[in-house]
């Protein structure tokens, strides 16, 4: 008994050292977070509209590649990412649409108001309902889908410059849209 007592502390170490060796392997992004939801139909959604009241459904998005963004007013990462957003559309790089999760439309509307608004339309899920389905975790989240409502891309947390060139740009090229 006391013969492995002597050696658990040996043990915890290969423990240790086998979750490093795994984690820190090339190639390994831990930010990378795995999604179910990658290849698969976007999940179906009629959600109110911001500003105008005209809904946005997914229905309609359809027929054309398309992004879905995951904002709400007291995101702060939201905040960092809403330029590069405001950036794209100008661009007009691909249609942009915003999900309003879990914020009150009157924030939500002041939020675009201050800082501009990137999106064709922006959907408001109060409850978090339409965000659960995509399997959204916090925000921002943005998913890119294709033409036939399928999901080709997820990215956790505000874009940045290098992920809009390296990643979302080539992805939308592929998808036939630039």
């Amino acid at each position: 008994m006391k013969r492995a007592f002597f050696l658990l502390p040996l043990v915890i170490f290969l423990i240790i050292v086998g979750y490093f060796a795994i984690s820190l392997r090339p190639g390994h992004d831990s930010h990378e977070l795995p999604s179910a939801m990658i290849s698969q139909p976007a999940p179906g959604f009629d959600l109110a509209g911001l500003n105008d009241g005209k809904p946005l459904a997914l229905d309609t998005l359809k027929g054309h590649p398309f992004i879905v963004n995951f904002f709400a007013s007291w995101c702060v990462p939201c905040r960092i990412e809403h330029p590069l957003l405001m950036r794209m559309a100008a661009q007009n790089h691909v249609p942009l649409y915003g999900i309003a999760y879990k914020d009150k439309p009157e924030d939500s509307s002041r939020l675009l108001a201050n800082f501009g608004d990137p999106y064709r339309q922006v959907g408001i899920d109060r409850d978090g309902r339409v965000g659960l389905n995509f399997g959204v975790y916090g925000v921002p989240e943005t998913y890119v889908i294709d033409s036939a409502g399928i999901i080709r891309k997820r990215f956790v947390g505000p874009l940045n410059a290098e992920v809009v060139e390296k990643e979302l740009l080539p992805l939308l090229k592929q998808l036939g849209q630039s």
